[in-house]
């Protein structure tokens, strides 16, 4: 991490282990006055290092238990279809995750449904309803031994 020392590395890494910590912890686990401390937080804060807060939610409790990964690929590869496309898996709440890829496909989304029909139902009537999509491949999770997203 390019202007960030290892004093701020370690708040960091406390930070996303837990972003409740108060400050009066933080400096206690990271081996600084809790001034010095909280200095470092705002600090991090203002440029921009920490984006923010965010509370892990259990989805299987929420009953959104299945959880796919899609590769989607355009059949049209303009700015426009782009958009378009962006725009339509904006407004699905299905999809919790859309990133923009290199390689044989454009787009990578992870999708949260409740079951393998409500997936069945937004795979047939949402996604591929969409005139720019050309092909779509499912990964369904089976399991995450390892899941660092906060």
């Amino acid at each position: 991490m390019t202007g960030i020392d290892s004093k701020s590395e370690q708040i960091l890494r406390e930070l996303v282990r837990d972003g409740r910590i108060s400050n009066l912890e933080l400096a206690d686990r990271v081996g600084l006055s809790p001034s010095a401390c909280l200095r470092r937080v705002q600090d991090l804060e203002r440029r921009g290092v920490i984006k923010g807060y965010r509370a892990v939610l259990d989805r299987t409790a929420m009953g959104a238990g299945f959880v796919a990964y899609i590769g989607v690929g355009l059949s049209n590869h303009t700015k426009a279809s782009q958009e378009a496309f962006e725009r339509a898996i904006a407004r699905a709440p299905e999809v919790r995750e859309c990133h923009n890829i290199t390689g044989t496909i454009e787009y990578l989304l992870r999708i949260e449904c409740a079951d393998l029909p409500d997936y069945k139902r937004f795979h047939t009537d949402h996604l591929g309803a969409l005139p720019q999509v050309a092909t779509i491949t499912s990964y369904v999770v089976m399991g995450s031994p390892k899941d660092e997203r906060a």
